[in-house]
């Protein structure tokens, strides 16, 4: 890798402080800058990390005049990324944008269209992509070894209380600043998960409703998805799960199937299994819950996983010229399936795809 460092900075730091501390640590990294509105937590992260006070804005427009930031970490409520990723591209930085990119396709698409006409990257944050089961999920699929694909289940079942919903202003919840609630905020990297493993949706058919926040969106929703390819299956989310689950996924093709809980697998069954290189006892001992990560005994080696793999790679992508792994057109699908969703439940109705609507007050 090249010698050259690019500045980087931070904007939001809930979510964000995940992206600071990938950040310092990152190779090709000169970290520059942190910028929040709540100065107290500026303050306290900026002390943590041992970020210069001069480097500390609670101003986001003073932040971006800064000529020495390449890069940015946006990392504020979901109903703003728009505002603040046009700000940077429009001011010559390159924008890493927390899930999901936006809350509607149309906003996401104003900010696709600007990043081309900057000609300046914008990456979308989908970690849970980079899982080493994850990869195996995908990379079997797409081999065809589990054959014609017939169904499967995508289930997020999490708890949250309702101090969560009110903390930081209450903007998760909303319409306005959430656009949506457990299917648009929990559960979008599980949607993503679900059309990247088992490609284009062809239609949702959905129910929801608020059965135990003071919240104005949803949340619990489930949604039956017909794919492309003929496959069907179930997602659910909900914050309403007491005390809260793992992830759960289960997908099943005439020759294999395959679950997978936590972002590690519990069964991998193939008919031509192959117990040396490819059976189950090698995939459980590999992705199972058992496994470990190079990275999590090896302190030299670069991150390739979760926030800390995207930010990483974000910045050899600006070092390198070339695209992140996850670029802002792929943040595109799964807002997509989210507010068909959110439209079935509204009307009752089976919603097919392509289905580009500014935002559904349900």
């Amino acid at each position: 890798m090249s010698s050259k460092q690019i500045g980087y900075a931070v904007f939001g730091l809930g979510v964000g402080k995940s992206h600071l501390a990938s950040a310092v640590k990152a190779e090709g990294c000169k970290f520059v800058a942190i910028c929040d509105m709540n100065e107290t937590v500026l303050n306290k992260l900026g002390d943590e990390y041992g970020i210069d006070p001069a480097n500390r804005y609670t101003s986001y427009e003073e932040l971006l005049k800064r000529e020495d930031i390449d890069a940015i970490s946006i990392c504020t409520p979901s109903g703003w990324h728009k505002e603040h990723t046009v700000m940077a591209l429009r001011a010559g930085k390159h924008v890493l944008t927390e899930k999901p990119l936006e809350i509607s396709v149309a906003r996401i698409d104003e900010m696709n269209r600007v990043a081309a006409e900057e000609e300046r990257f914008l990456g979308c944050v989908f970690q849970n992509r980079l899982a080493p089961a994850n990869q195996l999920i995908k990379q079997t699929i797409d081999s065809g070894r589990m054959g014609k694909m017939i169904t499967s289940n995508f289930h997020l079942k999490w708890y949250r209380d309702d101090k969560y919903y009110a903390k930081n202003g209450g903007w998760r919840g909303t319409w306005a600043m959430d656009g949506g609630g457990a299917i648009m905020n929990q559960t979008i990297h599980t949607v993503d998960l679900m059309q990247w493993f088992m490609g284009p949706v062809r239609s949702v058919f959905a129910k929801m409703g608020t059965y135990n926040h003071p919240i104005e969106t949803e949340d619990t929703a489930v949604a039956v998805i017909t794919f492309e390819s003929g496959a069907i299956g179930t997602l659910i989310g909900t914050t309403c799960a007491y005390p809260g689950l793992e992830v759960s996924v289960q997908i099943h093709g005439a020759s294999g199937s395959i679950y997978s809980k936590g972002n590690k697998i519990e069964l991998f069954k193939m008919a031509d299994d192959d117990e040396q290189f490819t059976g189950e006892a090698h995939v459980l001992e590999t992705y199972g819950a058992g496994a470990s990560s190079k990275a999590a005994s090896d302190s030299g080696a670069l991150p390739k996983t979760g926030h800390a793999g995207q930010v990483q790679d974000m910045i050899h992508a600006v070092i390198a010229g070339r695209p992140p792994m996850i670029e802002g057109k792929e943040g595109r699908a799964s807002v997509e399936i989210v507010q068909a969703i959110y439209e079935s439940a509204r009307t009752g109705q089976e919603v097919f795809m392509p289905y580009v609507q500014e935002l559904s007050r349900v």
